[in-house]
């Protein structure tokens, strides 16, 4: 089937994956809904229809839970050595490996993500993470206790329990492994709600996971909507922990849940209005490719995305003038063509909503250097888009607009710096650009975010933790911190040989 560019001229190399997954995931069988409801998902590259998906809701939920209990309180996985786990969760690493096309493939056609980049650094990139946590799964170990009073004693870490996974739909693959990954390893079982956007390549990791020899029950998958699916999980009395990535108001909304519910754990990874400081010293070309690779990587729809460009008044003019060049390179085009970098929004309601910020900043007074319009007969595509002369209280600089919208700043000091990039509700991540050594010292312990670059942005590696502050949520992802969010603590006690406790 010939696949169709932003501007309908065809490409008949380019093949739409065969869609093999629609159903819900539940106990190691794809399933119908209990209501027998489906919903649409949408390619974004020309509004067109992909496929019916099955729409679950609470029955469904509750159906999922009890698998997921069951495999827990009663099944193999927990009761496993963490060799044995490492070892299952190895060859599904080796299944992702072996797929790593069609993954790239179903994400690309669900939420318009750049299949050359999906394939080559993205996808390779969650199968290492899950294989780092496979790696971890037998170095889980408690410690030994020196106690006063006589007594001994020793810690031991266990599975949480059932786990709820809420992901995004702007790295669907991608955070259903960075998810699944640590909870596999700790022993947990687990119910995924994929976005409705981008159910399927959730759809098709689990059933990689089930040839990889996962036991039934482990990993199950519910499609569906926040307000039914999602908030059947969050509330679920038989759910032990919820991870959730997402924006900050559905943030709240889980928390609520939780606490209203059985008091289970949560972890929150959500919005952003990350800045990056670009002092003086920094070379001009180089500060630009990092603006541009932060701001505009994977269309704006980043969580960390580097919205705010500050940058110091020595280079500032010459950084406006090359910038405007240099985006317009970015043309915005079919995914699957290997010339694109910057392919459609997600769905009509983010391409609608970046749109609408992009009037806010022209209505606001910020002067709009570069782009700023839709693009292309169909499909949901933006230009890249940069402002100028952005007053820090308008809403393109203090809102997240998750779009490809980057608002440029000039500055003096690093004291001016500092304050303007902390003067947020968010936490996410934040870069700073400099060759000074003081400079970046300074600035990285001074920024008021979970993680900072010096000298790049985008520098995701397994093995450093991630997460937010303020706004941005709480908990992390990656690193053993991740894997310790889904194990509990457990001290034993015992008194020691003629001691008075006997």
């Amino acid at each position: 089937m010939a696949e169709t560019n932003s501007n309908g001229n065809s490409n008949s190399s380019l093949k739409i994956p065969e869609i093999k997954f629609t159903k819900l995931f539940i106990n190691g069988e794809f399933v119908d809904s209990v209501s027998g409801k489906t919903f649409e998902t949408i390619d974004p590259r020309n509004e067109e229809k992909i496929a019916d998906i099955a729409e679950g809701d609470k029955d469904d939920v509750d159906l999922a839970v009890k698998a997921a209990r069951e495999a827990f309180d009663h099944g193999p996985w927990p009761r496993m050595s963490g060799s044995e786990r490492g070892r299952i969760i190895m060859k599904f690493v080796d299944l992702v490996e072996q797929n790593l096309e069609e993954i790239a493939a179903l994400d690309a056609i669900d939420v318009g993500k750049v299949f050359s980049f999906g394939k080559s650094r993205e996808a390779p990139f969650a199968a290492s993470v899950l294989r780092y946590y496979a790696g971890a799964a037998d170095k889980i170990h408690g410690t030994t206790l020196k106690l006063s009073n006589q007594l001994q004693g020793y810690t031991l870490y266990e599975p949480i329990g059932v786990v709820g996974h809420i992901i995004p739909w702007n790295f669907p693959s991608g955070m259903f492994l960075f998810k699944a990954g640590p909870a596999l390893a700790a022993g947990c079982t687990m119910v995924v709600k994929p976005a409705e956007q981008s159910p399927l390549s959730a759809l098709y990791l689990s059933h990689l996971a089930k040839l990889a020899g996962v036991p039934d029950g482990v990993i199950n998958v519910v499609n569906g909507y926040g307000p039914t699916a999602g908030a059947a999980i969050t509330s679920h009395m038989d759910i032990d922990c919820v991870s959730f990535t997402g924006s900050t108001e559905v943030g709240r909304l889980v928390m609520q849940a939780a606490a209203t519910s059985n008091l289970k754990t949560v972890s929150l990874e959500l919005g952003g209005k990350s800045p990056l400081i670009i002092f003086d010293d920094m070379d001009v070309d180089a500060a630009i490719n990092l603006a541009l690779m932060g701001g505009f990587a994977n269309k704006g729809e980043y969580c960390v995305c580097s919205s705010r460009i500050f940058v110091q008044e020595g280079i500032y003019d010459e950084f406006v003038s090359k910038i405007a060049i240099y985006s317009k390179g970015l043309t915005a085009g079919d995914p699957f063509d290997p010339s694109t970098l910057h392919g459609p929004q997600a769905d009509k309601a983010q391409y609608e909503k970046v749109l609408s910020y992009i009037e806010h900043g022209k209505q606001q007074g910020a002067t709009l250097l570069t782009g700023g319009n839709p693009c292309g007969g169909k499909g949901y595509y933006v230009e890249p888009t940069i402002f100028t002369d952005v007053k820090d209280d308008m809403l393109i600089a203090t809102d997240e607009i998750f779009g490809p919208v980057m608002c440029v700043f000039k500055f003096k000091t690093i004291e001016e710096a500092i304050a303007r990039a902390n003067s947020t509700q968010y936490g996410l991540a934040a870069g700073i650009a400099t060759k000074d050594l003081n400079i970046a010292n300074t600035v990285s312990r001074s920024i008021r975010a979970g993680i900072v670059w010096i000298n790049c942005y985008l520098a995701f590696d397994a093995d450093s933790p991630y997460g937010g502050y303020k706004l941005s949520g709480f908990g992390r992802d990656f690193g053993m911190e991740a894997l310790y969010k889904y194990l509990q603590v457990k001290s034993v006690v015992t008194p020691v040989h003629n001691s008075p406790w006997l």
